[in-house]
């Protein structure tokens, strides 16, 4: 299963905020977002906001007030006025493309949908809780006994019983279970580990969550039976 296949995957990486203006011109044709250039980048919002502007390509250069190179000049041919600016929060999907997530009209407010969006490790959320049946009875037998006994290390997981509940809890270990970073911190890769849940003779559909889990980076997993099931997870047999 790939990454856009992964029900665990959630949130966005290299999240940033990037101060655009929104710009009209004078011919009448559709409202342009431009960053200024970089030697007006210092401008504070309201030496910015319904001020004129030359509209290049690339960027946007305030004119009114402010003194524009005639190189720089050249490179816009289109006269604007700037309607407001705009904190644009963009960052990476989990498969590497950029995106767009939303626009604020203040630093302070995009700052604060930026921490809202990821905690101090990046992503999200780390912890999940999804429906026992997702795995089979047999499955939930094999997870009850690795609880009640100690789970061998090279799994790089825990097992453990929520007490009062039959819901049983996994704690992953040195996630997320990549390549680089199992490297890193293993000294195995991610086929490794998938060879080592699988030769001591871990069930298949345990072994497909734990993975795709891995990959993204969830630290715990409970399984219980009065959680809802996860969009996009196989259920097990009966």
């Amino acid at each position: 299963m790939s990454e856009a296949d992964n029900p665990f995957i959630r949130g966005y990486s290299n999240l940033r905020i990037v101060r655009t203006l929104l710009i009209t011109c004078e011919d009448d044709s559709p409202p342009v977002w431009r960053p200024l250039h970089l030697s007006q980048a210092h401008l504070p919002d309201d030496q910015a906001a319904q001020f004129p502007c030359l509209v290049g390509a690339d960027f946007a250069l305030i004119t009114e007030g402010q003194e524009v190179p005639a190189d720089l000049e050249a490179l816009c041919q289109t006269e604007g006025i700037v309607r407001s600016v705009v904190y644009a929060i963009e960052g990476y999907d989990f498969d590497g493309r950029p995106c767009h997530i939303g626009d604020t009209y203040s630093e302070e407010s995009a700052r604060e949908v930026i921490r809202r969006l990821s905690f101090e490790t990046g992503y999200y959320s780390r912890c999940w809780e999804i429906s026992s049946a997702h795995i089979s009875h047999e499955t939930g037998q094999y997870l009850a006994n690795l609880a009640d006994l100690a789970t061998p290390e090279a799994f790089l997981f825990i097992a453990f019983r929520v007490p009062y509940s039959p819901a049983i809890g996994i704690k992953l270990i040195s996630t997320p279970w990549t390549d680089k970073n199992l490297e890193y911190s293993e000294g195995i890769s991610a086929e490794q580990l998938r060879q080592e849940h699988r030769s001591k003779g871990m069930p298949d559909d345990l072994a497909n969550i734990l993975d795709l889990a891995g990959q993204a980076d969830v630290r715990i997993l409970i399984l219980d039976a009065d959680a809802p099931v996860l969009l996009g997870l196989p259920l097990g047999e009966s």
